[in-house]
């Protein structure tokens, strides 16, 4: 096994493993030398699908595990049934000190459940939150909380608010990234009482952070902040309505450009504009969702990734596993606490 950030997979979750899975995991380690990986899965259906690519020779150890998660079992089923599948052996890891983070593709709810069993919170975390990187015109923007938590309190926001300010940082290299609270307005009477009450603690906090206030719903794909706070609920319907209508303009550009001939000549003329655009678009390249506020590094994929898109997954994990914001995150909790403003 090779030296340097190991990766714990669940190598049998997602729609297509795990053979997507394989050879996402292929496709990081051709370009990154420093990282190893232990795939958890069942061991005969893996062993082949490794053999097929020599990079990941001396690089990749299969842990066989007996069962699996699948995608309609329950998270409560999953705490009860899960012991000793890939995605708990994968968690297991990085509690052990294994490798630095686990990367699953499967069931979101039971990866959530597992990890939060396993991996617990971080002092002075309530609730974990979930996040997003959000395609913007300035590049990417980090939405929090994206559906772990229905609801959240002020104290929650202002905590989801600390934890997303010192993963931009980790994960989009923003030196220092600035924040906003997700509203209906941008004038301070407007809103509920938790996020009116979130602004105000966030203003008067004694903390080392670029908080801008309050920001609406067109400010997340403007790129306004590089962190946007808001509970799971609204998060969720926010993020896959955003993704309904990216999918709906690119399939309008490809109806108006196939019309006739003429327009199948200006699409070969704006074939180069085009390919950017959908690169930009394409959520291959902003993967990978994490469950902040966890005793250690939990990634999420799309479940219906292709295999680069879950190499940008691992790549994010990576990344993570080698930063401090955990260390970051807990030295601002506990700003808060000694402030009287700790999170119930």
């Amino acid at each position: 096994m090779a030296k340097g950030t190991i990766l714990s997979i669940d190598a049998m979750g997602g729609d297509a493993a795990p053979g997507v899975v394989v050879d996402g995991v292929a496709s990081l380690l051709a370009d990154r030398a420093d990282i190893g990986i232990i795939l958890h899965g069942v061991e005969a259906a893996l062993t082949p699908l490794v053999a097929a690519h020599s990079v990941l020779a001396g690089r990749c150890q299969i842990v066989h595990s007996d069962s699996v998660i699948t995608s309609d079992m329950k998270p409560s089923q999953a705490l009860r049934r899960g012991k000793g599948s890939s995605m708990w052996n994968a968690i297991e890891a990085v509690k052990t000190g294994q490798a630095g983070a686990a990367v699953s593709a499967g069931n979101t709810g039971a990866l959530m459940a597992i990890s939060m069993l396993i991996l617990r919170k971080m002092e002075g975390v309530h609730r974990p939150a979930m996040t997003a990187l959000w395609p913007t015109m300035r590049g990417r923007t980090v939405v929090l909380d994206v559906g772990a938590n229905l609801e959240a309190d002020a104290a929650q926001l202002v905590t989801f608010a600390i934890m997303g300010e010192a993963y931009a940082r980790a994960a989009l290299g923003i030196e220092k990234p600035t924040i906003g609270i997700l509203n209906i307005g941008s004038e301070e009477m407007k809103g509920h009482d938790e996020v009116r009450e979130a602004h105000e603690w966030l203003r008067a906090a004694t903390l080392d952070i670029d908080y801008r206030g309050f920001v609406e719903g067109d400010d997340i794909s403007k790129g306004a902040v590089d962190v946007v706070v808001t509970d799971g609920f609204t998060g969720n319907v926010a993020l896959k309505a955003g993704e309904g209508v990216a999918r709906m303009l690119g399939n309008r550009v490809r109806e108006a450009f196939m019309a006739s001939m003429m327009t199948k000549l200006g699409a070969v003329l704006a074939s180069g504009g085009l390919k950017q655009l959908r690169a930009q678009m394409d959520p291959s390249n902003v993967n990978g969702g994490v469950l902040l506020g966890l005793g250690g590094v939990s990634v999420k994929s799309h479940g219906s990734t292709d295999a680069r898109g879950f190499a940008q997954a691992c790549q994010l994990a990576a990344n993570l596993a080698g930063s401090h914001y955990r260390d970051e995150i807990l030295a601002n909790l506990a700003r808060i606490r000694e402030g009287g403003m700790a999170a119930e």
